[in-house]
């Protein structure tokens, strides 16, 4: 077997769609928690929501999904570096 012959994984279009779907409603669903008074977890419930959209998007669209394991450490490393300067900020804007 040479290096050429890995099998291409594609996702159907259905899943696309639901996908598609699933975004439309965590967009909508950001909006709608961006005009209620949620206090302190306004900003929280909003970077949840994105991270699963964005989760969403790097393994169905990006078809992360199929890749090899290298690819994903690096995505979930940078995705830790991302976390830390996240909280670094945080408690930067806390103890002021």
């Amino acid at each position: 077997m040479s290096g050429n012959d890995k099998h291409q994984h594609h996702s159907g279009y259905g899943t696309y769609i639901i996908v598609w779907l699933a975004l439309l409603a965590f967009t909508s669903i950001t909006v709608t928690i961006a005009g209620v008074n949620l206090g302190r977890y306004t900003l929280f419930i909003a970077l949840l929501i994105a991270a699963v959209k964005s989760g969403l998007v790097i393994n169905i669209f990006m078809h992360i999904k199929f890749e090899e394991k290298i690819f994903k450490a690096f995505i979930a490393l940078s995705g830790f570096t991302l976390i830390i300067i996240f909280l670094l900020t945080f408690f930067d804007y806390i103890y002021r």
